[in-house]
Parts: structure tokens; C-alpha cells; sequence
């Protein structure tokens, strides 16, 4: 019996002591989260308007294509089904 009751004392201390070093382990990241931090550089002002620039002109063209797309493939399944009900 005491030999069962050691086991479960062995198996329990890497559980207790896992939770007995979470606030090391808090402690440690958010000290790893600070130094990030400080390596974030905030963009100037003219970065984001070129960039809002660009992102707009991108989704215009890409607008522009896939309407051209659709078009394209919608006239073609239009004739496809005109040419198979005239027969």
C-alpha cells in the first residue's frame, strides 16, 4: 500500500511542479513579448498611403480581369447553349 502511494506522489510532482513555475513561465514571455515589441516599427505616413494606393489599384485590376472572365465565359456557355438547342 505505501508503495502505491509513493507511485502516485512521484507521478503527481511533475504536475505540481509545472504549475508551482507557470508564473516563471508567464513572467519569461511576456518579458520575450516586450523585447518584440520594441522591434516593431510603426510605418510613416507616406508608407501608408503608397501602399493603400497600390492595395486599391490591385483589386481594381484584378476586379477589372475577373468581370472581363466572366464575360468571356458567359457568352461562351451562352452560345455553347444556343448552338445544342437549335439542333
Amino acid at each position: 500500500m505505501s508503495k502505491a502511494a509513493v507511485v502516485e506522489t512521484n507521478e503527481t510532482t511533475p504536475g505540481i511542479q509545472r504549475l508551482a513555475s507557470g508564473p516563471e513561465r508567464l513572467i519569461s514571455f511576456l518579458k520575450d513579448v516586450r523585447q518584440e515589441m520594441h522591434k516593431v516599427v510603426t510605418p510613416t505616413r507616406s508608407e501608408v498611403q503608397t501602399t493603400t494606393i497600390v492595395v486599391i489599384a490591385t483589386v481594381f485590376i484584378f476586379a477589372a480581369y475577373f468581370e472581363l472572365v466572366d464575360v468571356v465565359i458567359g457568352k461562351g456557355i451562352d452560345q455553347l447553349f444556343l448552338h445544342l438547342t437549335k439542333h
